[in-house]
Protein backbone atom coordinates (compact mmCIF):
# COMPACT_ATOMS: atom_id res chain seq x y z
CA UNK A 1 0.00 0.00 0.00
CA UNK A 2 1.50 3.36 -0.99
CA UNK A 3 2.14 6.03 1.60
CA UNK A 4 -0.04 9.13 1.88
CA UNK A 5 2.68 11.20 0.24
CA UNK A 6 3.04 8.77 -2.67
CA UNK A 7 -0.73 8.69 -3.20
CA UNK A 8 -0.95 12.47 -3.11
CA UNK A 9 1.93 12.85 -5.58
CA UNK A 10 0.27 10.37 -7.97
CA UNK A 11 -3.05 12.21 -7.62
CA UNK A 12 -1.36 15.52 -8.45
CA UNK A 13 0.21 13.93 -11.52
CA UNK A 14 -3.17 12.61 -12.67
CA UNK A 15 -4.76 16.04 -12.25
CA UNK A 16 -1.97 17.62 -14.33
CA UNK A 17 -2.51 15.08 -17.13
CA UNK A 18 -6.27 15.58 -17.11
CA UNK A 19 -5.96 19.38 -17.09
CA UNK A 20 -3.86 19.29 -20.27
CA UNK A 21 -6.90 17.91 -22.10
CA UNK A 22 -4.85 16.02 -24.69
CA UNK A 23 -5.84 12.48 -23.67
CA UNK A 24 -8.30 10.20 -25.38
CA UNK A 25 -11.66 9.79 -23.65
CA UNK A 26 -10.93 6.23 -22.48
CA UNK A 27 -7.57 7.23 -21.00
CA UNK A 28 -9.15 10.26 -19.33
CA UNK A 29 -11.84 8.08 -17.76
CA UNK A 30 -9.26 5.57 -16.57
CA UNK A 31 -7.14 8.29 -14.96
CA UNK A 32 -10.20 9.98 -13.46
CA UNK A 33 -11.29 6.70 -11.87
CA UNK A 34 -7.81 6.15 -10.45
CA UNK A 35 -7.79 9.72 -9.14
CA UNK A 36 -11.12 9.27 -7.38
CA UNK A 37 -9.76 6.20 -5.63
CA UNK A 38 -6.57 7.99 -4.60
CA UNK A 39 -8.56 10.97 -3.36
CA UNK A 40 -10.73 8.72 -1.19
CA UNK A 41 -7.65 6.95 0.18
CA UNK A 42 -5.95 10.26 1.03
CA UNK A 43 -9.11 11.57 2.70
CA UNK A 44 -9.37 8.43 4.81
CA UNK A 45 -5.76 8.83 5.98
CA UNK A 46 -6.30 12.52 6.74
CA UNK A 47 -9.44 11.72 8.74
CA UNK A 48 -7.48 9.15 10.77
CA UNK A 49 -4.68 11.65 11.39
CA UNK A 50 -7.23 14.27 12.43
CA UNK A 51 -8.68 11.88 14.99
CA UNK A 52 -5.24 11.23 16.44
CA UNK A 53 -4.48 14.96 16.65
CA UNK A 54 -7.79 15.63 18.37
CA UNK A 55 -7.03 12.98 20.98
CA UNK A 56 -3.61 14.46 21.68
CA UNK A 57 -4.64 18.08 22.15
CA UNK A 58 -4.70 18.96 25.83
CA UNK A 59 -6.38 21.77 27.69
CA UNK A 60 -4.44 23.91 30.14
CA UNK A 61 -5.90 21.86 32.99
CA UNK A 62 -4.61 18.63 31.45
CA UNK A 63 -7.99 17.47 30.15
CA UNK A 64 -8.21 16.33 26.57
CA UNK A 65 -10.39 18.39 24.27
CA UNK A 66 -11.27 17.78 20.66
CA UNK A 67 -9.99 20.63 18.53
CA UNK A 68 -10.71 21.09 14.84
CA UNK A 69 -7.90 20.03 12.57
CA UNK A 70 -7.31 22.78 10.02
CA UNK A 71 -5.60 22.31 6.71
CA UNK A 72 -4.89 24.82 3.97
CA UNK A 73 -5.66 22.29 1.23
CA UNK A 74 -9.32 21.35 0.80
CA UNK A 75 -10.03 17.83 -0.47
Amino acid sequence: MPSFEESLKKLESIVEHLEKGDLALEESLKLFEEGVGLSASCKQELDAAEGKVQMLVKQRDGALKAEPFLTDKPF
